[in-house]
């Protein structure tokens, strides 16, 4: 039986086409190499091992080409961060800017000479103003004493004198209409006066009529101390009593 194996299967083998390479190995067993990778010539050596009679050969494998380089991998995590580096230089100025909000108000200023008043401590315009009348009559050269007060806001009109005296600088208008008290063919004449100095006049004539007015006015930039009056330069004033045909009046524009 033994034998009958040994004889039928080089003939299977054979008979497959494929060259195949065996080996006895004691008198019953024997190694089948297929596909025949080894050869007589090859240069490798067989070991051989024995376990219980039987003889194995290890296969020896051959190195083969480089093959081609392979994709690039996926980018990896990013790193931590690096050290800050140096400081750079200076740009260029950049445009100017808007202009700020108004800061907060200074600190009061110094005080003001015995007198006056400053215009610094108001938020608004100062209310100076005055109307008054006059009931005596006055002829001659003399000023005029506007007894009859009206309004005289501030009181910086004195009607014992006739005068307006300022306390806060600033400008200010003035105006007045004085009657002429005629009938005996003279006129009048009635000035608006800032410190001695006239600053307007007016005439009245009697012509065909025993009245006629004499006004003008002016606008004046005053100083502390300043004093306006009217002042009659020749010819008759004429009262009113209550009736207030002379008048005289100011108040303050704005203050500096």
């Amino acid at each position: 039986m033994v034998l009958l194996l040994v004889i039928l299967i080089p003939v299977l083998v054979s008979s497959a086409g494929t060259p195949a390479r065996y080996e006895m190995l004691g008198t019953c067993r024997m190694v089948c190499d297929p596909y025949g990778t080894k050869s007589p010539s090859s240069t490798a050596a067989a070991h051989t091992v024995r376990d219980g009679g039987v003889a194995q050969s290890t296969p020896t494998f051959i190195q083969g080409p480089k093959g081609e380089t392979g994709r690039p991998g996926k980018a990896g995590p990013m790193g931590p961060p690096g050290e800050p580096g140096p400081t750079g230089s200076s740009g260029p100025p950049g445009e100017k800017g808007e202009p700020g909000r108004p800061g907060l108000p200074g600190p009061p200023g110094p005080r003001a000479a015995a007198g006056a008043i400053s215009a610094a401590t108001y938020t608004t315009v100062p209310k100076i103003a005055f109307y008054v009348g006059l009931k005596k009559q006055h002829e001659g050269y003399e000023v005029l004493k506007f007894d009859d007060e009206v309004t005289n806001l501030g009181n910086h009109y004195d009607p014992n004198t006739g005068k307006f005296t300022c306390s806060i600088p600033g400008i200010y208008f003035f105006t007045y209409h004085v009657l002429m008290r005629g009938g005996d063919g003279t006129s009048m004449w009635a000035d608006l006066c800032k410190n001695n100095q006239v600053r307007a006049s007016a005439i009245a004539q009697d012509a065909d009529q025993n009245y006629d007015y004499a006004s003008n006015s002016a606008v004046l930039h005053l100083e502390p101390g300043d004093e306006i009056y009217i002042k009659l330069d020749g010819g008759k004033a004429h009262g009113g009593n209550n009736n207030k045909y002379s008048t005289f009046s100011g108040f303050i524009i704005y203050a500096d």
